[in-house]
């Protein structure tokens, strides 16, 4: 099973100061990007990975989609979700991404913000995911970045004249890395950019799109916390289609 460090209360507090927790999806520098890459939803089936406090299904559902379903593995996610949503067409339900099974040729868009990298096993989900999707239904998801996830400790290097530097000499070796962030012990899987992309080509994916996401200048004017981002990618967004 997923580990459910969300569900653990220090980080739960944590996550929820976060500005996409406070402000949703315009508190995700990286959602203009994402929104490039989503197909049309109108009148479409969507499935939401990780979907946290709901905030991207009741954007889905707010846009056309005709029915939403959103996927976690933590209660206290789901519990959030289920507060600040009201109106019809979208439905939470706890699920271990590990071992998720979906009816076969349902939904025309599965997607995921930043929850991917937390698995083990992403072969089997893509699988899932490939047989869950009608035919052309798209995949968008976004994960942290081989780069950002390679070092076993993740945080910037910084020299005797104040430069900071972040660390990849560990990009070759998959696999675990443990990070303390808002809890001690939080376990992400790091995997090289080709072992992502491979795994959809495997699972029977057509790669549409890859974006390894980066702050604008003006993102930086607005929030100067995000300077610091466009020396290294943290994250990458990528869009994928059942053919």
């Amino acid at each position: 099973m997923t580990q459910n460090i969300y569900d653990d209360p220090h980080f739960f507090a944590g996550y929820a100061t976060l500005d996409r927790s406070v402000k949703g999806l315009d508190g995700a520098p990286e959602w203009p990007r994402i929104q490039t890459m989503l197909p049309e939803i109108q009148g479409k089936k969507v499935v939401d990975l990780g979907c946290g406090y709901g905030w991207f299904c009741r954007w889905a559902r707010d846009n056309g989609a005709a029915n939403v379903l959103g996927l976690d593995v933590s209660q206290k996610m789901l519990a959030k979700a289920q507060e600040m949503t009201s109106g019809q067409h979208i439905t939470y339900q706890r699920a271990d991404l590990e071992t998720l099974v979906l009816p076969a040729s349902t939904f025309d868009l599965a997607y995921s913000s930043l929850a991917l990298h937390y698995l083990t096993d992403i072969d089997r989900l893509f699988r899932a995911l490939h047989q869950a999707l009608k035919p052309g239904g798209k995949l968008v998801f976004s994960a942290e970045h081989p780069v950002y996830t390679a070092p076993a400790n993740q945080q910037w290097v910084v020299d005797n004249q104040g430069n900071k530097h972040w660390p990849v000499s560990q990009y070759q070796q998959e696999g675990e890395r443990i990070s303390n962030w808002f809890a001690d012990g939080v376990k992400k899987q790091h995997r090289k950019l080709a072992t992502w992309i491979n795994a959809l080509i495997t699972a029977g994916f057509i790669i549409e799109a890859l974006d390894e996401w980066g702050p604008t200048a003006e993102q930086i004017a607005v929030n100067p916390a995000l300077d610091e981002e466009k020396e290294r990618p943290m994250i990458f967004i990528l869009s994928a289609r059942k053919a």
